[in-house]
């Protein structure tokens, strides 16, 4: 059994690496919200673009959820952090609880 508890460990792991990796992604999208990066240059462009298609998804689906929009400042990066980290505290615990009491 030790080793579908070192299984889920693995997958915790990476699955709490993978949600931070993105929590930083859209820490990028609204720094980039607030400045205006050069629109000239390729690299720039192509990480700029990068991050969008990465954001967009999840936070056009909190747009049309809640339409939290004061004033002009969008909010839903907030709400994904929030999702984000219930996720790592729920989820993650869980898998990482489950694979000490399988090794």
């Amino acid at each position: 059994m030790f080793v579908f508890g070192n299984l889920l460990l693995g997958l915790a792991r990476v699955m709490d690496f993978v949600l931070v990796l993105f929590m930083w992604i859209v820490v990028a999208r609204a720094v980039l919200s607030w400045v205006n990066p050069d629109p000239y240059s390729p690299i720039v462009r192509s990480i700029i673009r990068f991050i969008y298609d990465v954001t967009e998804p999840v936070l056009a689906r909190i747009r049309a959820l809640i339409p939290l929009n004061f004033g002009g400042i969008d909010l839903s990066p907030i709400v994904v952090f929030l999702g984000v980290i219930f996720l790592r505290v729920f989820l993650v615990n869980s898998l990482v609880g489950i694979a000490q009491r399988l090794q």
